[in-house]
């Protein structure tokens, strides 16, 4: 009889008790901004556009796959390996970039968690639309995190527990809103037939690309099976992670574009924030519907902001050469000034109304230049470590790692286009 796979630890890894760092990285992606994403493609499309969603998921598997396996094959981390082979510098701008564009998207996380809380406020509350409770909102569950930071022994172990039941939350919100739409299942299914889309406005569709097919929480997979403590023992389970994990991303986004192209597709609406949604189907459905879709999108918004913030912790201190550990000194402490970053911003805009456009202009700005180059390092990586471990990474699996560097080019590409007519306009 064989034995089960362990970690490190002793723990078992093998089957769905094993699966851990794909969750992870899944609870990071469907963040409000994929949660807005996916109802503007099903309102905009219905369901014709479903299958643009399950391209994105097999990038995204290939790419956390590949990532899982560099974690586990090389010797050091992927910046070490990048120092090794292409220099300190290059490691270091690395980290930067990620760090960057991670505190300026925390200040949208922190601001949705504001927003995701408002139909559980008394009534008078929200008519007084006090700014004093905002802001103690977000200072109480940022002070919260950073004492979970230094408080927690073996960070891994609770944040992968909390990433599963807010994962878990996320599906019982958003699933729970597809028995008042009756979405129909058999145009879902013809959805799934790649076809072109019905207008020239393809950028939801990138969109929806971009924000499921994330490398930056693929990058980070490299570093969670090390927390997670696997070996080579556990490469079999690192690919039935990631499909699961990602499968858990995609289930839940196809659920809420299938509500999105049943209730909202044909009609009129503004849906220019992940709130509105459940917003516009409280008239339809009532208030329970709004209940169910903020209760998913304040499990999206606070999983998606606990660790993005430790994912910009880990990699500029590990770009750096000071540690990429959660319990280690160097990324607890960027941890925290990605959150003071991101809750600053968010308390000016909350209490001074202040304008977020220049504030994502520059993410989308380092957006360009950043995510092109941490799917370059995990695609060459991957094609090093291939000459010497060609049985653990195999061709195809290389292959989709290249097609997605294609795409983030391609991504990149039209967000100058897109940050051009900005600033012109």
């Amino acid at each position: 009889m064989s034995q089960e796979p362990t970690t490190d630890a002793g723990r078992p890894t093998g089957g769905l008790r094993g699966i851990g760092p794909a969750i992870i990285v899944a609870s990071v992606v469907l963040g409000p901004g994929s949660i807005l994403t996916s109802s503007k493609v099903g309102a905009a499309f219905g369901y014709s556009m479903a299958w643009v969603l399950v391209f994105a998921g097999l990038l995204m598997v290939g790419m956390v796959a590949l990532s899982g396996r560099l974690g586990v094959l090389m010797e050091g981390t992927i910046c070490d390996e990048l120092t090794r082979r292409l220099g300190r510098p290059f490691a270091a701008l690395i980290g930067i970039m990620l760090f960057l564009v991670v505190a300026a998207f925390q200040s949208s996380n922190n601001i949705a968690v504001v927003t995701a809380v408002e139909p559980f406020l008394s009534s008078s509350a929200a008519e007084e639309k006090s700014r004093f409770l905002p802001v103690l909102i977000l200072v109480l569950l940022n002070g919260g995190i950073v004492a979970a930071l230094y408080g927690l022994k073996r960070l891994y172990v609770p944040v992968e527990r909390l990433m599963k039941l807010l994962v878990g939350l996320m599906m019982v919100g958003f699933v729970g809103n597809v028995f008042f739409a009756r979405p129909s299942l058999v145009e879902l299914f013809k959805g799934l037939i790649p076809s072109l889309p019905p207008s020239s406005d393809v950028l939801p569709l990138l969109g929806l690309i971009a924000t499921t097919f994330s490398v930056g929480g693929a990058f980070y997979q490299g570093y969670l099976v090390r927390e997670k403590g696997w070996t080579t023992a556990d490469l079999s389970q690192g690919l039935f992670d990631s499909a699961v994990g990602i499968a858990a991303l995609c289930g839940t986004t196809m659920v809420i574009m299938m509500t999105s192209a049943a209730v909202f597709h044909g009609q009129s609406v503004e849906l220019t924030s992940a709130t509105d949604v459940g917003q516009q189907l409280e008239p339809l459905f009532g208030s329970g519907a709004r209940i169910l879709f903020s209760l998913g999108l304040l499990a999206g918004a606070i999983s998606s902001f606990m660790v993005n913030a430790m994912i910009g912790g880990a990699v500029i201190s590990d770009g750096f050469g000071l540690g990429w550990s959660m319990d280690q000194k160097w990324p607890k402490a960027f941890t925290v000034a990605a959150l003071a970053a991101g809750m600053g911003v968010a308390i000016a805009a909350t209490a001074f109304d202040v304008s977020r456009v220049g504030l994502i202009i520059f993410a989308q700005s380092l957006t360009v230049v950043g995510v092109p180059l941490l799917a370059f390092s995990v695609l060459y990586l991957g094609i090093q470590v291939q000459k010497t471990h060609p049985r653990q990474i195999p061709n195809w699996l290389v292959g989709l790692a290249g097609l997605g560097t294609l795409m983030t080019v391609i991504l990149a590409i039209r967000t100058v286009m897109s940050l051009r007519d900005q600033l012109s306009g």
